[in-house]
């Protein structure tokens, strides 16, 4: 009997033991490999590279971790759809600086602010379309264990058409993604957003109507 409740004892030692090693590794662990190009966690450190293919678009990125909370880049895109309208199939270029400030991390979340202001072409067959796009985004990181970090979103890319017949486009997107690390510099992603365009461009939109808008793109990160 004494040896029955020594043992039991002992059994009981051993899982309080393995939980709390289990609750202070998932601690360390929390933060994934410790960088993000998709949710709110920055870099902290170094360079990554980055790709993304899907709608509408393709796109290359560089991005460096400036400080601990701050990095700073560019990207440089390929659209075969208009800003992500699903009714809209027109091939297009944009250049743009990418700016990612990291307003809160903890061990179960982390929130940033993505900034990523550029110049776009648009090409019709018989003229272009020129304007400027200065998207703001709010993500909310959840980090899963060492491999794996969730994301939610709010997406407001804005954008203005120049020029005759022009006018402002106000996209108001949500979704999700996730980033799967391979290993502590090479991850492969997916995010998706989704939302209305509203706009006063009359040429594609019709004054004050709204159109879907869809991005779904799956890509690869890889840091330095």
């Amino acid at each position: 009997m004494k040896r029955c409740v020594s043992s039991w004892v002992l059994m009981g030692v051993l899982l309080v033991s393995g939980a709390a090693l289990a609750q202070e590794e998932g601690a360390t662990y929390s933060r994934g490999q410790g960088w993000s190009v998709l949710s709110g966690q920055t870099l902290g450190s170094g360079t990554a590279v980055t790709g993304q293919v899907g709608w509408p678009g393709l796109s290359l990125g560089l991005l460096h971790g400036a400080t601990s909370r701050f990095d700073i880049g560019g990207k440089l895109t390929f659209n075969y759809g208009r800003e992500g309208l699903i009714t809209s199939v027109v091939p297009g270029l944009k250049l743009q600086a990418w700016m990612r400030l990291m307003l809160l991390q903890t061990s179960r979340v982390n929130v940033g602010l993505t900034f990523a202001p550029g110049p776009f072409f648009y090409f019709y067959e018989r003229y272009a379309d020129v304007g400027l796009t200065l998207p703001i985004a709010l993500t909310v990181g959840i980090p899963v264990g060492s491999a794996l970090m969730l994301n939610v979103g709010l997406d407001i890319p804005f954008y203005v058409i120049f020029g005759t017949g022009g006018g402002v486009v106000v996209p108001v997107l949500l979704g999700g993604g996730l980033e799967y690390f391979l290993d502590r510099n090479l991850a492969v992603n997916f995010n998706v957003r989704m939302g209305p365009s509203v706009g006063s461009y009359p040429g594609l939109y019709g004054r004050g109507s709204a159109r879907f808008t869809l991005e779904a793109l799956l890509g690869v990160a890889y840091k330095f």
